[in-house]
């Protein structure tokens, strides 16, 4: 038993370059993982097929830098946690609960329901990790969540549409899932490097997503160009880059930090769908993309400097 479960941990304000560098890279990322999945989605690939897709091809990229960069490793007893929970939580349960969600809900609102994490890592920072939340950081996630439910805009939902609330339920729960490895993983970091771990992660996130997709009944659905397109650029390169990332500043930051900077990733997600798709552009995206970045900004920016 951890000698601070009973009591709050104080967390140094000066947080570290890497995790926030690793922060904006995985946002970069990530955040265009929506509207391309939408585009392969639209055009016929089954979701769970895509989603399985995306796993395999991004584990042997995965494999092959770990590979170049040093030979990859066993993971240590220490490691199984962060690779269960990245495995398991943040890989094949989000991607299955996105992807099917993406058939029914547009991008833009898929990419901001989704990384709402905050919605559930504020109660699990305090009640699991034992974390003392300054003030300013709830705040911060107070502004970023605010950003979030202007940019969903709850009322403007058509609850007739068929599978409409249904995708939106898949989307609050890939948030969850997202949020338990987030502090799965801050709780419990890996010994062995994260790179020498993402082969491993994936891997296993293949397993529960085959069985998915074998057994959804479905069918891989029709691939044609774009398709295959989408798939290479998020398994080759947005999904394992992407995900390395978010591990990095997952296992350094503050989970509440972690949490408010991923609330960027819809923003700038459902900003590529509106370029990109034609999905519309209005006063809510506006307004609840700069309450984001100001909880991003306010989360991430020391109290006092050294």
């Amino acid at each position: 038993m951890d000698a601070t479960a009973g009591t709050a941990r104080t967390l140094p304000e000066t947080l570290p370059r890497r995790g926030l560098l690793a922060l904006a890279v995985s946002v970069t990322l990530l955040s265009s993982a929506f509207p391309v999945t939408k585009v392969a989605v639209s055009d016929g690939a089954a979701p769970l097929w895509f989603a399985l897709g995306r796993a395999g091809c991004a584990c042997w990229t995965a494999l092959v830098v770990a590979s170049l960069l040093g030979r990859p490793s066993v993971p240590c007893r220490s490691d199984l946690p962060a690779v269960l929970s990245v495995g398991l939580l943040q890989l094949a349960t989000f991607f299955a609960l996105t992807h099917v969600a993406l058939s029914y809900v547009p991008a833009g609102r898929s990419s901001i329901l989704s990384n709402a994490t905050t919605i559930w890592i504020a109660p699990l920072t305090v009640l699991l990790l034992h974390e003392r939340v300054p003030a300013r950081r709830w705040t911060a996630a107070a502004l970023g969540m605010i950003g979030t439910v202007v940019l969903i805009g709850p009322w403007a939902i058509d609850r007739r549409a068929p599978g409409v609330l249904l995708g939106h339920v898949f989307l609050l729960g890939a948030a969850l899932s997202f949020a338990l490895g987030i502090t799965i993983l801050r709780r419990y970091p890996p010994r062995t490097p994260m790179i020498q771990l993402l082969p491993w992660c994936f891997g296993l996130a293949t397993v529960p997503l085959a069985l998915l997709a074998f057994f959804a009944g479905e069918g891989p659905g029709a691939w044609h160009a774009p398709a295959f397109a989408a798939l290479g650029y998020i398994g080759f390169a947005a999904a394992p880059f992407g995900t390395l990332c978010v591990m990095l500043a997952a296992s350094v930051l503050p989970a509440m930090v972690s949490s408010v900077g991923f609330l960027a990733t819809p923003a700038i997600g459902l900003l590529l769908s509106t370029i990109f798709l034609g999905e519309a552009l209005g006063p809510d995206l506006i307004i609840g993309s700069l309450l984001i970045m100001s909880g991003v900004a306010l989360a991430a920016v020391p109290a006092r400097r050294a």
